[in-house]
């Protein structure tokens, strides 16, 4: 792929800063000069020492990606929500994994993306997974279609400012429940198990924030924004306050309501997208087993 810049400053500048300047590191740097591709000011083939000047144009070619053959193909179809050249946004549905384990080699996210990269023989092949959700958790799930883009998206991560909202169904005394607040304690390892965690003074800081939607005595559908990003934090928080997640059994949420998973769906993702320079926001409705239950307790 190529990308280019136009060099606006009026200094000259080394090539290598201003190239590191729009997001390339050195891993990227090294693979364009070792693996084909190419370095290029107002059409002439240059190297990084070379000094920028105002008015010239950057044209970097940045080589293809052949694919992980480690990693398997799934040909179950997926839900594409957004697509472009970059990202790829996709619906997760329920008792699926985001990404393979040791065990469990196939049937993840990352392979179905796999397979559908291959029929449609893209030129990078490589499976880059920016968000990730829980096996359980349903809703919007965002790939990076090449190295470059997710290397600008762990940047952007890593700065707060890729944002997922979360929609959850919660029992217990929602009654008592604040129209919105701040779910503020550390969690850690649970002892007891290999993969539970629970709040406790020894464990990482973990804030999560929410807001009413609608509520019952005994239910309510809470909007969520995660502030940090703990395993397990939503399930964990909402436990710690009395108002379990339904279907959450690990975390004694009712299962008397025809859900048989934690009721979370990750429903809104928004991020700046560094190639259109323009912000975007993607939704999607929750899944039919929490809507039927929203239709069923939260009649209009």
């Amino acid at each position: 792929m190529k990308f280019s810049w136009k060099y606006t400053k009026e200094t000259p500048q080394l090539l290598r800063t201003f190239i590191h300047e729009q997001g390339i590191s050195k891993h990227l740097l090294a693979k364009i000069k070792f693996q084909g591709g190419k370095i290029e000011v107002d059409g002439s083939v240059v190297n990084v020492l070379y000094k920028i000047k105002s008015g010239e144009e950057l044209v970097i070619t940045i080589p293809d990606e052949k694919e992980h053959e480690t990693l398997l193909t799934d040909a179950t179809p997926i839900e594409i929500v957004y697509e472009d050249e970059h990202f790829l946004v996709v619906n997760k549905p329920s008792n699926v994994s985001s990404i393979p384990a040791q065990y469990h080699p196939n049937g993840t996210m990352a392979n179905r993306v796999k397979h559908y990269y291959k029929t449609k023989n893209y030129p990078n092949q490589v499976i880059h997974v920016v968000t990730r959700l829980d096996r359980d958790t349903t809703g919007v799930m965002l790939f990076a279609k090449h190295g470059f883009a997710h290397a600008l998206m762990d940047k952007e991560l890593r700065n707060g400012r890729v944002e997922k909202v979360y929609q959850a169904l919660v029992s217990g005394e929602v009654e008592r429940m604040s129209e919105k607040g701040s779910i503020i304690a550390p969690i850690a390892r649970d002892e007891t198990s290999l993969l539970k965690r629970k709040v406790s003074e020894s464990g990482k800081f973990a804030h999560t924030e929410y807001k009413v939607e609608k509520k019952t005595e005994q239910l309510a559908l809470v909007n969520i924004r995660l502030h940090t990003g703990r395993t397990h934090q939503i399930r964990v928080h909402f436990e710690h306050i009395g108002n379990s997640l339904i279907g959450d059994e690990m975390y004694h949420g009712r299962m008397d309501l025809g859900i048989k998973r934690q009721a979370l769906h990750c429903y809104k993702l928004s991020f700046f997208h560094p190639f259109l320079k323009k912000e975007l926001v993607i939704e999607q409705d929750l899944a039919e087993d929490m809507q039927e239950i929203v239709q069923k307790m939260f009649p209009k």
